[in-house]
């Protein structure tokens, strides 16, 4: 995703006066400055580091819209709202067949160790930001036994 595409989209939601995405779309724009800030790259912010800053923010309104309690149901709809606003930036993530197929090709030789650490530690380094953790440990898991 390009920081540029998210301010254009940020403009244009200002300009349709939709207030709940300009404010999702706002708040991406924050955590990727931010992140871009600690790491040092102010000026030019690679596609990588704003994936990783609306991958971040993707899971924590996933974790808002679960810890939800149910008889708040206004407050569900607004943090489901901003789910899927995230989601439509976010970077699309491999499927558990795509991660099994990637660990049996291009780590079969770490897998045979049967060591879950140091498999996860290999692996990890190649997937970060393209797969779901929680998928990759548990196919991990599954090889391993």
């Amino acid at each position: 995703m390009q920081f540029e595409t998210l301010q254009k989209d940020m403009v244009a939601a200002m300009k349709a006066r939709d207030k709940a995405r300009k404010d999702t779309i706002s708040s991406l724009i924050s955590a990727v400055k931010k992140l871009a800030i600690d790491e040092g790259k102010r000026d030019d912010i690679p596609e990588e580091l704003v994936d990783r800053a609306i991958i971040k923010e993707e899971k924590t309104a996933q974790e808002q819209v679960d810890s939800c309690p149910a008889e708040r149901e206004d407050l569900k709809a607004e943090y489901q709202a901003r789910l899927d606003v995230i989601k439509e930036y976010a970077p699309k993530m491999m499927s558990p067949e795509e991660i099994e197929e990637v660990l049996t090709t291009k780590f079969a030789d770490v897998i045979a160790t049967k060591n879950k650490g140091q498999i996860m530690k290999t692996v990890m380094a190649e997937l970060k930001g393209k797969a779901n953790g929680k998928d990759i440990n548990q196919i991990v898991a599954k090889l391993c036994q």
